[in-house]
């Protein structure tokens, strides 16, 4: 709706409106609010954001009003209920989607819903396509997590009573004496900075009491949970019935279109799913996929078991990093700081990824100030090796150390008492090698000492060449002359273009003159360790003449059997459990699934070849995973879980029975009917001692019938015609970051139990998502839960602010003024809607619900008309919407919502705007209108749902929008959409020479109203000058389509144009025209170099002739046609400088 005003104040309203939305809110004020559902508890406000509220309260509360009582609807109608077709009944199309479930400790945030929406999106869009679409969702709770933070719950209570008094929150007399110090100075205006605008941080108190610890009470409290139900929180169970239905009822407050009969828990508590997993890993047995032994394994000393990705706090996808550790053994006699070894033999233990490089070995590097130990082992007879403690904390649980889990040094020392030790060091050529100082050497890395190759690793050479030119520190840490400076790298490997000498070759070319040069050093070191791997060739040893890739494994294993080296691994970075333990990598006996065997692994890549993965990069990723992960320990003795059924003392970890549930939605409602827990049978009757394997293979691997099962064969049939019908998965939609485990195990699984026909179609993954520009975080108060992103910008608001976020691979951005204005939007759109239906006379009971919910300064009336929409703007209107019916069905087709959300909203909107402008004086055909509103709301149900909904409802259609089906788009007159296009940007430069004129009219003093023109001429151009011809024609010779590029570079274009008679004389005009034209092509492609428009400018000019005079408010405007750009001056003005028609840029003229 809009006042009626002149049309300069007209257009200020469209711009205002376009951009802002704010007008309506000035005009149209609902009659009520309404707040929606509380939260976990009265004051349980859960998450902060760094941006304002929404300025538009009334219409949030107005917006949330309608999608609390549709969603009552959508749920009395069971809307999003869906089954597999009856006997007999033809099956129509499916779409099943799912969502990795999440984990059950608190309440979901919107980064979780970021991706929910995602399948939430796909699956609405499929709907409207005319499939049955499936959207199932369930609650995990597998690992150790959840068990972790009771447990240690428990032990808050007992320590601090309840509710618990932390050491945190008591205040000593000190204390107490500081704080009112503090008031005292902040009340006589004090700075309490030693400098004016110098902030000095202090450390926090509580974090200096607690050491960091972070007390699950208050993370309990930060979740929203009332303090007097916290204590039930200590036993694990209590978890999986708390947080579950808050997951549910914040989803169903968003709209999100789930089948809730179908929802479930997992670990044993749940009979029916823990009855699943058992014959899943039966199954997994069976074929052999399933093995025991000793492996590498992230490990947590403290709770004495392996931990996996789920379990951590820290780490995530973090796996062991195995090094060969090179034995270099101290020459006796022993110096005065290893007087304590005497009687053993020692050695100095550098942890290596390069063993074919041993060859070249100069001297071994320490840390000056770093702290080592000396750990006996158990190898022959009591080795001892010289490393850090962090180091011998790993090797520890590894047999290496002499008793397992213990590390008791005989001798400690720094780094600067081993500076100098004589060291025998295996395959070098130099019989005596000494240990030198290095100021990068990491102690979180390895095991703190390092063997020097400086023939092949920039590093190394560039650190001993300090040594070698600079006697000070040399001196500095008493090291030496002959520990140095004989020593040169050895040639032993050759690569091509780097030579023999590949770090010094490096080093010279990069002019690096300092081991300081980090970055540059990182750069050299990429050169020399890829080149060398892949096109080296070993010039030294028994494998002299074998290529580098080939020679390295066997050059280890000869290390490693010869008793010169073993194998060693830790973390590849920090892994922190849940329980705050830093982890080790340790040699476990446990269940592994045998992920990365060959057969295995071709099987799953064949797999994926098969499957639609929607970008290149996360098929990229697949790939890679693919080829990177190995067994995978499926077992764990701590945590909530299932119990592996042929060794009940072992749980199965949470990654691993999370890789095929997705088949058990199939059968869940009719197994638990909505019962979470599975507590009690189903719809069925059937108990969960009669989901033996058997039937649970019969149902999903077409095994043999089990004719000795209870279970009646009726129920059987039920149960295997819903999963025949929707299985396989149609996409699994998740965040990019469980590529690497969970997504790729999902695939390894399937392919292993389930035939061809069933392996996954298809996943989507995404990035993560920001707020505002910054990282998600609740400590730095830039976070918001679902709940209160719901209650805060609606649910359509937030809605659309996802959709708007972003679609690829790189981290999403979920802006708060996006779903702020979408309120706006929405509301603007909706009380239109309103008008425009009434003035149809079209009357209903939802459209007098609206109507009574809202007062409306009546302003302009909406202007209809019956009949043929004929006229040059209805044709225009017509395929603008059938071009965004075509365009948005394209970007629901590949997943593309941000695209969806820009056809099928904003440029829908911008152009019904247009038509409205267009026709403010004949009126807008009431038919084409009315279409425009049924299509966009169908375009936009899978975004913004309840609003589509509400439109839907005001238009007086039967049944719900959700069911509706897709506009079938008609043609689009592409001829007519350009000539609009031209009459728009026309208009648009007419009114902005315009505002020159009138600026330059009125002078820089004047502060009065604007001059106003009384009389203007257009000049248009059939051809251009002859000059441009040229120019344009050798331009579109250059052009390539594919690349939006020229063939041709700048300078050549201009030596070209120079040599030419015809462009030579206007070779500085031409350079400018040709700097245009290639911005216009990489726009509109070939259509930059057209010479001649499709239609007749002239005829389109005059044809819409009241509306330019109406829309730049000058009573007359005369239409001249010109030749070759030769403009002659208008009568009673003066010809704008540089103002040349050419065909398509037509020029603009106020004679006054």
């Amino acid at each position: 709706h809009r006042p009626t005003v002149n049309m300069k104040s007209h257009l200020l309203w469209y711009l205002i409106n376009y951009y802002l939305g704010t007008l309506t809110s000035l005009l149209v004020r609902p009659t009520e609010g309404h707040q929606g559902g509380k939260g976990m508890s009265e004051s349980s406000s859960s998450s902060s954001s760094s941006a304002a509220a929404p300025a538009a309260t009334g219409k949030r509360a107005f917006l949330r009003k309608i999608e609390v009582a549709i969603q009552k609807e959508w749920e009395d109608n069971k809307v999003f209920e869906e089954n597999a077709p009856a006997p007999g009944e033809e099956a129509p199309p499916k779409y099943f989607a799912t969502f990795p479930y999440p984990y059950m400790n608190g309440r979901l945030h919107l980064g979780h819903t970021f991706t929910v929406s995602k399948a939430d999106f796909a699956t609405g869009y499929q709907r409207l396509r005319g499939k049955r679409a499936l959207f199932p969702f369930g609650f995990h709770c597998t690992g150790m997590p959840i068990k972790a933070a009771s447990d240690k719950l428990k032990l808050e209570i007992q320590n601090y009573g309840v509710p618990p008094v932390f050491p945190e929150d008591t205040k000593t007399a000190e204390e107490l004496a500081e704080e009112a110090r503090e008031k005292e100075e902040a009340q006589k205006g004090k700075a309490s900075e030693v400098e004016v605008g110098v902030f000095k941080s202090k450390k926090s108190k509580v974090a200096a009491k607690t050491g960091g610890i972070v007390r699950n009470w208050r993370i309990l409290q930060s979740n929203g949970v009332p303090d007097d139900l916290i204590p039930h929180f200590a036993e694990s169970e209590y978890w999986l019935s708390y947080f579950p239905p808050y997951c549910k009822t914040d989803l169903q407050s968003m709209g999100a279109g789930i089948d809730w009969r179908r929802s479930f828990i997992t670990t044993d508590k749940n009979p029916y799913y823990d009855a699943f997993v058992r014959w899943q890993f039966e199954k997994l047995l069976a074929a052999d996929k399933v093995k025991f032994g000793k492996r590498h394994t992230v490990f947590s000393p403290f709770d004495g078991q392996p931990c996996m990705d789920h379990d951590r706090a820290d780490g995530e996808g973090v796996g062991p990093q195995e090094y060969t550790l090179v034995k270099m053994q101290v020459q006796e006699p022993f110096p005065t700081a290893l007087a304590a070894l005497a009687g053993h033999h020692v050695y100095l233990v550098a942890g290596t990824l390069r063993p074919e490089t041993m060859y070249g070995q100069t001297n071994c590097w320490v840390l000056p100030e770093g702290r080592y130990g000396a750990y006996e082992s158990r190898f022959n007879n009591g080795e001892v090796f010289i490393c850090t403690e962090r180091c011998a904390r790993n090797m520890a649980f590894q047999e290496i150390t002499k008793e397992d889990g213990k590390f008791p040094p005989i001798a400690t020392f720094s780094g600067q008492d081993l500076i100098g030790l004589p060291l025998s060091a295996p395959l070098t050529s130099y019989k005596t090698v000494y240990v030198l100082p290095m100021l990068t050497v990491s102690e979180e890395k390895g095991t703190g000492i390092v063997t020097s190759v400086p023939s092949d690793s920039p590093a190394d050479f560039r650190a001993l060449q300090d040594l070698k030119e600079k006697a000070p520190l040399r001196a500095k840490f008493q090291v030496k002359d002959e520990w140095v400076l004989p020593f040169e790298p050895v040639p032993i490997i050759n690569i091509p273009g780097l030579g023999n000498l590949s770090a010094p070759q490096t080093c010279a070319d990069l002019k690096i003159k300092s081991q300081n040069d980090a970055k540059l050093l990182d750069q050299a070191k990429d050169i020399c360790y890829t080149k060398g791997f892949y096109e080296g060739e070993m010039i030294v040893g028994p494998l002299k003449g074998t290529k580098v890739k080939d020679a390295k494994d066997m050059i280890r294993h000869e290390l490693i059997t010869s008793g010169q080296a073993f194998v060693y691994a830790e973390p590849a970075d920090k892994v922190v459990s849940r329980s705050g333990d830093i982890c080790v990598i340790a040699l476990v006996d446990q269940w592994y699934l045998n992920y990365g065997e060959p057969v295995w692994r071709a099987q799953a890549e064949e797999c994926l070849k098969g499957m639609e993965t929607y970008t290149q990069e996360t098929r990229d990723q697949f790939e890679i995973a693919l080829k990177n992960i190995h067994q995978w320990a499926c077992s764990r003795t701590y945590g909530l879980g299932t119990r592996i059924p042929w060794a009940q003392e072992y749980l199965v970890e949470s990654l691993s029975d999370s890789t095929i549930y997705m088949a058990y939605y199939a059968v869940a409602h009719l197994l638990q009917g909505g019962v979470i827990d599975g507590s009690q049978p189903g719809p069925l009757g059937i108990t969960p001692e009669q989901m033996t394997s058997p039937v649970w293979e019969w149902l999903f691997c077409n095994g043999a019938y089990p004719a000795d099962s209870a279970i009646p064969r009726a129920s059987l049939e039920k149960m295997k015609q819903e999963f025949e019908y929707w299985y396989p998965v149609d996409v699994r939609v998740s965040g990019r970051d469980l590529i690497q485990n969970h997504l790729t195990f999902w695939i390894y699984n399937h392919v292993a139990l389930f035939g061809k026909d069933k392996h996954p179609k298809g996943v989507r993954t995404n990035g993560f998502m920001l707020l505002n520009s910054r990282k998600m975080s609740k400590k730095d108060g830039n976070f918001v839960t679902l709940h209160d992103g719901v209650e805060k910008y609606s649910a359509d608001g937030m809605r659309f602010a996802l959709a708007n976020a972003g679609d690829g691979l790189e981290d999403a951005n979920f802006e708060e003024s996006v779903a702020d204005n979408a309120i706006l939007r929405l509301h603007t759109q909706m009380i239109w809607t309103l008008e425009v239906i009434q003035a149809s006379g079209v009357k209903n009971a939802a459209t007098e619900a609206i109507a009574a919910a809202v007062t409306i300064i009546k302003g302009e009336q909406i202007n209809l008309v019956e009949g043929p929409a004929d006229t040059f703007h209805d044709r225009v209107f017509e395929s603008e919407i059938n071009k965004a019916i075509k365009l948005t069905e394209e970007a629901y087709e590949h997943t593309q919502f941000r695209d969806a959300l820009k056809s099928g909203f904003f440029d829908f909107q911008n152009a019904r705007d247009h038509y409205r402008t267009v026709t403010e004086g004949a009126g807008m055909n009431k038919g084409l209108i009315l279409r425009f509103i049924e299509v966009q709301a169908i375009l936009i149900t899978p975004i913004c749902p309840h609003f589509a909904e509400q439109v839907w409802k005001m238009l007086g259609k039967s049944g719900s929008v959700l069911h509706a089906r897709w506009p079938v788009a008609g043609p689009v007159d592409e001829l007519a959409l350009r000539e609009s296009e031209y009459l728009k940007d026309s208009v648009y430069n007419f009114r902005t020479k315009l505002g020159v004129w009138q600026k330059a009219k009125a002078g820089k003093k004047s502060t009065g109203p604007p001059p106003k023109a009384t009389e203007a001429t257009i000049n248009v151009s059939t051809s251009f000058p002859e000059w441009q011809r040229v120019t344009l024609d050798y331009l579109n010779e250059q052009y390539d389509e594919g690349s939006r590029d020229f063939r041709a570079s700048t300078a050549e274009m201009r030596d070209v144009f120079a040599k030419n008679p015809v462009t030579a004389p206007k070779i500085t005009d031409i350079m400018s025209f040709v700097q245009f034209t290639k911005k216009d092509a990489q726009l509109r492609g070939h259509r930059a170099f057209e010479q001649r428009m499709p239609f007749d400018e002239q005829a389109l000019l005059q044809s819409n002739i009241d509306y330019i005079t109406r829309t730049l408010e000058i009573a007359h405007i005369a239409v001249n046609i010109i030749d070759h750009g030769a403009a002659p001056a208008p009568a009673g003005g003066k010809q704008q400088q540089g103002a040349v028609a050419v065909p398509g840029k037509p020029t603009f003229n106020v004679v006054n």
